[in-house]
């Protein structure tokens, strides 16, 4: 593959090389011990196509490090299989042509004993090139974007993983989770947001994606912010007030897409209402929790029953901007998440459960993607998708930021996903 050089923006994110070398094996050592509660079986198998089975996503980040990182900067550098740019690769189509994205669980060989030799094959030409390359800018950012690239596969290997449990009647636990804390809620409060001209976007330390660039200004309204997230016991108002019922509380496309499926809960809850499935097995539905798995429609049609709105997303970084973004994610190994803590100001900005915003996933003011096939990475999916803030309890803690844009379209639910509410005025 020739060597696109990347834009100086992009290098300046990058860290140095031999804090990269440190997070690389950090990293590459996290998503090996996530399969650890997996049977070969588990491992394999894909549950609907917005899914990847685990398998996949342990060769293709490795796949993302030898194409992008090995091929382009270490000269002599050896495939590990020729055939695997096909079978690896996700999207990048200005790279080639790739295995069907919903038949990815057809692939059984290679073995997952195959992939693991494919993963460590990789990682000793990574160490390899990272020793003998100190320094360098453009290696320091192509490492860091793959580490990050392999954070979000971590998460996605997760809430993968929890579907298609899902689908087994035996609904068989992922792990053994700490119990979650029980308790009422925090109540909610209101909180006034900014107004005027605010500065949103990357504000240029450490590493951020293309797609949180340019930094540039954005007009605010009066509004107010809930202090918290929407809990399950109130979510469950929602469906005992015919919600699911009440065309005229969704979208158009909302209310058709949920007498195509028959939603009538949010995924995983059970039938009694009671219940729901988790990566620690089926567990009495905490009412303080917040709720999550619920696709944008569910989450504005909450919303609209309850007076309110969703925040956009630059409501939502300007509330965010100067926070510390500590929260309830995956390291903590709850896998699920926690109730509000009772305090002042916001809660649960961070970690907890991806945050549905009001705003298209659309391209900031004089954006500009990655050079070359790397561009393909965030700027082509900017159409006809929604953005989430915040992260979630499957996300790595240390991989999300104020600035962080999440994009997923409104039907899709098997994310952590759930909603803060807003409202004009103060």
């Amino acid at each position: 593959m020739p060597f696109v050089s990347l834009t100086r923006p992009a290098i300046e994110g990058a860290q140095p090389v031999e804090n990269a070398a440190e997070a690389f094996t950090t990293v590459r050592a996290r998503t090996r011990s996530l399969l650890a509660p997996l049977s070969a079986e588990d491992a394999c198998v894909q549950s609907m196509p917005d899914a990847s089975p685990a398998k996949w996503h342990l060769a293709h980040t490795s796949w993302f490090f030898e194409h992008f990182v090995l091929a382009a900067r270490s000269p002599g550098y050896r495939v590990f299989h020729e055939r695997y740019d096909y079978l690896f690769n996700s999207y990048y189509f200005t790279v080639g042509q790739m295995h069907a994205r919903p038949r990815r669980g057809l692939i059984t060989r290679p073995s997952l004993d195959e992939v693991l030799g494919y993963r460590a094959y990789v990682d000793a030409a990574m160490h390899e090139l990272l020793a003998r390359e100190p320094g360098d800018p453009e290696l320091g950012f192509l490492v860091t974007l793959g580490i990050h690239h392999e954070q979000q596969h971590q998460e996605l290997l997760l809430t993968d993983i929890k579907h298609l449990l899902s689908q087994n009647p035996l609904l068989p636990a992922y792990a053994r989770l700490p119990p979650v804390a029980t308790g009422e809620a925090a109540p909610l409060t209101w909180i006034c947001g900014a107004t005027g001209l605010v500065e949103i976007g990357h504000a240029g330390e450490g590493f951020a994606f293309d797609n949180e660039t340019p930094r540039h200004q954005a007009l605010l309204g009066e509004h107010s912010l809930a202090s918290r997230l929407v809990t399950n016991r109130e979510f469950r108002d929602f469906i005992d007030d015919d919600g699911y019922s009440n065309p005229a509380l969704w979208l158009s496309d909302g209310w058709s897409t949920l007498l195509a499926e028959g939603w009538q809960r949010p995924l995983y809850w059970q039938e009694d209402l009671g219940q729901e499935f988790t990566l620690g097995g089926l567990q009495p539905l905490q009412p303080a929790a917040p709720v999550t798995h619920l696709s944008y429609y569910e989450a504005d049609a909450f919303a609209r029953w309850s007076g309110c709105r969703l925040p956009t997303e630059f409501e939502w970084e300007a509330a965010a901007a100067h926070a510390n973004p500590v929260g309830n994610f995956a390291d903590s190994g709850a896998l699920h998440p926690h109730p509000a803590a009772h305090g002042s100001g916001l809660q649960q900005l961070f970690g907890d459960a991806w945050e549905w915003t009001a705003s298209p996933y659309a391209p900031y003011p004089g954006f500009r993607p990655l050079a070359g096939s790397l561009g393909e990475y965030n700027g082509k999916f900017m159409c006809s998708q929604l953005v989430l803030r915040g992260g979630s309890c499957a996300t790595p803690a240390g991989h999300i930021r104020p600035g962080y844009r999440n994009f997923f379209y409104p039907a899709q639910r098997w994310q952590f996903n759930g909603l803060r509410l807003a409202k004009d005025g103060t």
